[in-house]
């Protein structure tokens, strides 16, 4: 028998990343997505995915040829053989990690999983997580014992919402297994749906290790641009130029300032930071990487302000535009978005706040951060506008900035996106 008939493949969690895998798994194996948000689901089943991520005419043929079912129904997966967790691993007020998803996911593996089933993680996590903190949630739960009555794994997600190239299918993923014929099996079920092939680790914790050095490592070398772009623009020097000229050497590593926000770049550094303490190891480039980054919404605003003040601009009561609040461009997703330190930051100067974001869902921002934005442009005039994320429309110069703003005004360009010559600051 093929693996495809032999293998009934549940995934915990259908969000950004497990809806896309649910997807491309039900196209060579019997797939169900469960989700515990009963709206959610019912969403999806009418063939709509308020996330982006999955076409909706390739949701609405996997769901007709009934390869993909999804369910909030825990009993539509105890039959299932091989469980995909992928569920969001946050961090708390404090940055420290939060795995009560991840436990939460656990326990629910643990009341459906059988003898001779594998589970396996995407989520991301510090090395250990999976088998130190996860498998014991299955195991108190199910009363089975890990390598004798069902097998674990890891291969951590690469999602990168909005990012129509980089799709699930069209990457290489890591694989791993808790004993080697587990890996072997986890190694074959993923390269049954995937394009460019797995990369398949010695162990669980080299995978988990990898995953989160990959975007600790973005997250530091973005932290090093945004330092010389504040230490540049006290010399009066383009950072972006500077940046341009340098990466004519061969070797040169080029990446643009910025916010740095979303469900990863963000977060992952502090599960391998926490991950280094608890070993007694205090990592400080990864953290002073940190406090860099989550610098720059107040630094984005105080410039900003500054700006206006060069210019004659009453900043009391002023109004100013925030021109996208997702946290990166051409995706709904707002989650963790630094957006939201440049409005709370301007909020201090007593100004008059605009967020306008086409992307963004009203109710969500609403809930989340307790703020009203708008999905269309307001017919006022401002005294200055941020361009803080680089959505298609205002890359494409679609909106009229003279339109906009009144004729003395300040333009920032967060993401280098304007023509020079009509903005007044970028990082």
């Amino acid at each position: 028998m093929h693996i495809t008939e032999k293998i009934k493949i549940a995934v915990i969690g259908l969000g950004y990343v497990g809806l896309p895998l649910a997807r491309l798994f039900s196209t060579r194996f019997k797939t169900i997505g469960y989700d515990m948000n009963p709206e959610r689901v019912r969403l999806l089943n009418s063939g709509h995915d308020s996330t982006m991520e999955v076409d909706n005419v390739l949701l609405q043929d996997a769901l007709k040829s009934g390869r993909l079912v999804c369910t909030s129904d825990l009993d539509d997966i105890r039959e299932c053989n091989f469980y995909v967790v992928a569920v969001p691993t946050p961090v708390d007020i404090n940055h420290t990690p939060d795995l009560s998803p991840l436990i939460g996911a656990s326990e629910t593996v643990g009341s459906v999983i059988g003898k001779g089933d594998t589970v396996v993680y995407e989520s991301t996590v510090y090395p250990g997580v999976t088998e130190e903190e996860c498998i014991p949630h299955i195991e108190k739960v199910s009363g089975l014992k890990l390598n004798e009555d069902f097998y674990a794994g890891y291969s951590p997600e690469r999602v990168n919402p909005g990012d129509k190239q980089h799709t699930v299918e069209n990457i290489r993923k890591i694989t791993s297994g808790s004993t080697p014929e587990a890996a072997d099996l986890i190694d074959s079920v993923y390269r049954e749906v995937l394009t460019n092939g797995t990369y398949k680790a010695s162990s669980i914790k080299v995978a988990e290790a990898a995953k989160v050095i990959e975007n600790s490592q973005r997250d530091i070398n973005i932290a090093f641009v945004n330092e010389l772009s504040k230490i540049f623009s006290l010399m009066g020097i383009d950072t972006l130029e500077v940046l341009d000229a340098a990466a004519t050497k061969w070797n040169f590593i080029k990446m643009n300032p910025g916010l740095v926000g979303g469900h990863c770049i963000s977060v992952d550094p502090y599960y391998l930071a926490q991950c280094a303490q608890r070993h007694g190891y205090n990592p400080e480039i990864i953290l002073a990487g940190r406090r860099v980054n989550d610098s720059m919404g107040a630094y984005v605003a105080s410039q900003t302000i500054k700006l206006m003040l060069k210019k004659g601009i009453q900043v009391l009561k002023s109004k100013v535009i925030i021109m996208g609040f997702t946290f990166k461009e051409n995706c709904p997703d707002v989650r963790n978005t630094k957006i939201i330190d440049i409005y709370r930051s301007l909020e201090e100067y007593n100004v008059d706040l605009t967020v306008y974001d086409p992307w963004a869902n009203r109710e969500t921002v609403r809930t989340m951060y307790g703020i009203d934005i708008v999905n269309e442009l307001p017919d006022e005039k401002f005294d200055a506008a941020i361009v803080a994320v680089a959505h298609g429309l205002f890359r494409r110069h679609e909106v009229d900035m003279d339109a906009l703003l009144n004729p003395v005004h300040v333009i920032y360009d967060v993401k280098g996106i304007l023509p020079r010559d009509i903005i007044d600051g970028r990082l």
